[in-house]
């Protein structure tokens, strides 16, 4: 990076395209999007949940990263010094992030906070990732402070963790735990957008790509190659039967972030969409325009995007469920098939003993 008079970085430290006034709303995925701009719309819901910081543990998860982190700054972890405010210049966020590095060897990143977004990544990841990785996820963490998530995110974190104290009141964990589940789908939609942002702050499509996969199988990338990686989040979508498709989502409710394979198949397809092209080219919404974005235009936006993906999803569950919408007959018959896979029955049969399916 170029330097100011007083030290201080001011511009990239390669040649970067910059976006001044971009609003988060033009990398954040439909679904994350509409959830933000209906929240946005509430008149002094950011006041509330802010009121509700002592309740939450955000001052002391600042205090416990001051007392027993390493704060990055000038003198400290400099190179991530420079990246953080490399990004903060890149997507124009005027109020650069405290970022902390926690001694931790599993690899992870994390932006939190109600008042002020804090960032936190571990010495696994930062053992783990080359410059140009790391620099796209610290472009991913403040993507996820320039859209507001931190705010959300630590209510999940809050939430959470109050579900497992109330686990003996009746019904009282089942009614958190939902909400829970409500969040966390919102979330994983937001770590997707997180994921566009971290690609505007890096430029480098194959940096992001490699850092995903390093998350998925370690240091060993002689070992690994985007293309095959990418061919497993199509089995991993299209493989299987109807049981598959029960089990993939119930391994996907608890998690706070989608599978590291499909990550890596959405960015790729969103950096070869005509939207990432008109971002690039410098055509993107302001944030000076955020106030007259309409709710139901977003939800319309949402409620698309969730259509087409179950019009063009390759999963047997969805191809289900376009049956049904689509008035299909003998349901009996294309449940059947979709479950074991099994094609049409033995002998062509329309239900008699000669036609039985025996599949166990």
């Amino acid at each position: 990076m170029t330097e100011s008079p007083d030290g201080s970085a001011t511009t990239p430290s390669r040649d970067r395209r910059r976006f001044p006034g971009i609003s988060s709303r033009s990398y954040e995925h439909p679904a994350d999007r509409s959830a933000l701009v209906a929240l946005r719309k509430l008149s002094g819901f950011d006041t509330v949940f802010k009121t509700l910081s002592g309740l939450l543990p955000e001052r002391s998860l600042r205090l416990l990263f001051l007392s027993d982190s390493v704060r990055v700054g000038d003198r400290q972890f400099t190179h991530l010094n420079d990246m953080l405010r490399d990004a903060c210049y890149i997507l124009d966020l005027e109020k650069v992030p405290p970022m902390y590095v926690n001694q931790d060897p599993q690899p992870n990143a994390m932006c939190i906070g109600l008042d002020e977004p804090i960032i936190v990544v571990t010495t696994g990841l930062v053992e783990l990732l080359d410059e140009e990785e790391m620099r796209a996820v610290i472009g991913h963490e403040v993507g996820h402070a320039l859209s507001g998530h931190a705010v959300y995110r630590t209510i999940l974190l809050f939430l959470t963790n109050l579900a497992t104290k109330v686990a003996w009141i009746p019904l009282g964990n089942v009614a958190i735990m939902a909400i829970v589940a409500a969040l966390r789908e919102w979330f994983r939609k937001s770590e997707l957008s997180a994921d566009r942002a971290g690609l505007l702050v890096g430029q480098d499509l194959q940096a992001s790509m490699r850092g995903l996969m390093k998350l998925a199988g370690g240091n060993h990338l002689h070992e690994m190659n985007v293309d095959a990686f990418l061919e497993q989040a199509d089995e991993y979508e299209s493989g299987g039967d109807l049981r598959d498709s029960v089990l993939k989502i119930l391994n996907l409710l608890p998690r706070s972030h989608p599978f590291t394979t499909v990550r890596a198949a959405e960015l790729k397809k969103w950096a070869a969409s005509r939207d990432h092209q008109r971002i690039m080219d410098g055509h993107y919404p302001r944030r000076d325009e955020d106030g007259d974005t309409s709710v139901s235009d977003s939800f319309r936006d949402s409620a698309a995007h969730y259509a087409d993906s179950v019009r063009n999803s390759k999963d047997p569950l969805m191809g289900l469920v376009r049956d049904i919408a689509g008035g299909a007959g003998d349901l009996g018959g294309k449940l059947r098939d979709t479950v074991f896979r099994g094609g049409p029955r033995p002998g062509g049969g329309n239900g008699g003993a000669e036609g039985r399916d025996d599949t166990p």
